[in-house]
């Protein structure tokens, strides 16, 4: 006969056992994966494999604007506190979400032939240059994997050649493949996110970005940037066709605009829009080409203003989706100006609430 004490002891340790039985069976996650959203590092993908698209000499897309970013990073100690993400190559699946199987044949033919451009005369290119776009294209997939899966709280990928000019069908504007358009698709088809918002505050236009989803309501995209000017889209009648009207927003400004035309405009517009969109994800294509000292913009936003702007569009990922948000590299063609642009976003994407 069992006496109650006995009885007690017996009954707890039978609770216990079901519940080492009960975690036993759980999957194990990753003190990495599962660390609260103020502990995870902001990522950051490189790789020296982006200096191996080699431009004529007198192209303004050169190796140097990512060596300038990475020596001004490792010089402001920012380094060391980021959470390096290895790029990959993005699978031909991906890429065909976005750009034809043509097109995509017709491009690593033309590296494979050593030509010096790809469809017009600003896209400049070498035998390497495909490769390296495929894994430009691959290295933001990867950042949006790690967001999702939680080993970055945010990233920002620093890779060449830059994409929202790339249509579906041709290379423009210094672009091969439309990496931000590819991780749209990416989020929405891989990790069955519906809604995405694209941040595009390039100085130019991206209209290879918008002709993508012109007509796909799932796809808010909103640009920024100086009009007229390259490459002559973007003009604020532009809200898109079909059931994507009205996802689709252009703000357009005059040469010499400068840091308050800027963050008014982002607050004015941007805001409402996203709050009645509810985004699931923030992709940012981060042009830093509208800098006061830039050889092609012609604006005159401070380095500082990229940190405002940066703050604005990740206040919107944090309230709608989690923080989630990849910021991608599009234009910015003064060395110094863009590692000084580059390391006030970055600072704002490590903030912490």
């Amino acid at each position: 006969m069992i006496e109650s004490g006995q009885s007690g002891v017996l009954w707890m340790d039978a609770i216990l056992c079901a519940m080492l039985l009960w975690a036993s069976a759980m999957p194990a996650w990753s003190a990495e994966a599962s660390a609260r959203p103020a502990e995870r590092k902001t990522g950051l993908v490189y790789s020296p494999v982006y200096l191996e698209h080699e431009t004529a000499p007198s192209h303004p897309e050169q190796a140097v604007r990512l060596e300038a970013i990475m020596r001004r990073l490792k010089e402001s100690g920012l380094t060391e506190k980021l959470q390096l993400i290895e790029p990959r190559e993005a699978e031909e699946r991906w890429l065909t979400a976005i750009h034809s199987p043509r097109y995509i044949a017709r491009a690593k033919a033309a590296c494979a032939d050593g030509d010096a451009y790809l469809d017009t005369g600003d896209v400049s290119i070498c035998p390497r240059s495909c490769d390296v776009a495929i894994k430009a294209a691959g290295g933001v997939l990867a950042a949006v994997d790690a967001v999702m899966e939680g080993r970055a709280a945010n990233a920002f990928c620093a890779i060449r050649p830059p994409g929202h000019h790339a249509m579906k069908d041709q290379a423009m504007g210094f672009c091969i493949f439309n990496n931000i358009a590819i991780a749209a698709r990416y989020i929405q088809n891989r990790h069955k996110l519906q809604r995405v918002l694209i941040v595009d505050w390039d100085v130019h236009h991206g209209n290879g970005t918008q002709a993508a989803f012109n007509d796909d309501p799932t796809v808010f995209y909103f640009s920024i940037h100086r009009s007229p000017f390259y490459p002559g889209t973007g003009e604020e009648s532009e809200t898109g066709t079909g059931k994507g009207k009205g996802t689709k927003l252009n703000i357009t400004m005059r040469a010499g605009a400068g840091d308050a035309d800027y963050i008014n405009a982002v607050n004015a517009k941007l805001i409402p829009a996203a709050k009645q969109f509810k985004p699931d994800f923030v992709l940012v294509s981060a042009g830093f080409d509208a800098h006061e000292v830039d050889p092609l913009g012609g604006m005159k936003l401070t380095s500082g203003c990229y940190g405002q702007l940066t703050r604005i569009v990740k206040q919107i990922a944090d309230e709608s989706c989690g923080g989630r948000l990849v910021a991608v590299l599009e234009g910015g063609y003064n060395p110094r100006a863009l590692g000084e642009s580059v390391e006030a976003h970055i600072r704002v994407l490590m903030e912490r609430k």
